[in-house]
């Protein structure tokens, strides 16, 4: 039996983690078996990239900060998502190639479609069941993360601007990708961004 793949995209501080939360919780009390994982981040190499690609001070180039990212997505898919989809299990993911596109893609102003074809081929086109897209203006965005105590990260630190470009990008691959890519608002109620959560990923249960 085929697992279920879901992963959570948005700008940051839209509240990913938690509907991660919540939607693992309900899929247990389902009697599902849940993985809970990340990009970058989700196996122990992870982590040691997630430290270069996010929390390093100093420049970065664009195009390297990139391959950072697929590399770990490469061996995060081999290791860890992977395994778990064939066992059928459900796969809750915070962040996937759609990031990349956004971030490293618009954010970084390098050519999305050759983003997006790196990391289809470092996870060897392994694509996601159900992505829901947190969707939160970046001036709300930004304003979240500064009444927040968080470690210093190099995207989170970018402009207004920056996040601006985030953010169309994302909402233009939900647009192109309309059974995949469920766009919720992410500045409503928890519980109402829940609800909307558990309507997507039932329907892909079922």
């Amino acid at each position: 039996m085929a697992g279920l793949f879901v992963t959570f995209e948005g700008g940051d501080a839209s509240g990913k983690t938690t509907q991660i939360g919540l939607l693992a919780d309900w899929l247990k009390e389902q009697g599902k078996t849940v993985v809970v994982t990340r990009e970058p981040g989700g196996s122990d190499l992870g982590n040691e990239l997630r430290d270069i690609v996010l929390h390093r001070r100093g420049f970065i180039a664009p195009r390297a900060e990139a391959l950072i990212y697929a590399a770990d997505r490469a061996h995060h898919i081999h290791e860890v998502v992977r395994p778990a989809l064939e066992r059928g299990e459900v796969v809750l993911q915070d962040r996937y190639l759609d990031s990349s596109v956004a971030y490293q893609g618009a954010g970084r102003v390098l050519d999305p479609s050759e983003v997006r074809e790196v990391s289809l081929w470092a996870t060897e086109g392994l694509m996601p069941d159900v992505t829901v897209l947190l969707d939160v203006p970046a001036d709300i965005g930004l304003a979240r993360q500064a009444s927040e105590e968080r470690a210093y990260d190099r995207l989170e630190a970018e402009a207004l601007e920056f996040h601006e470009r985030v953010r169309d990008s994302y909402l233009a691959i939900a647009q192109e990708n309309p059974d995949r890519v469920v766009v919720i608002d992410g500045t409503a109620a928890i519980d109402e961004v829940h609800r909307a959560v558990l309507e997507r990923v039932s329907q892909a249960l079922d």
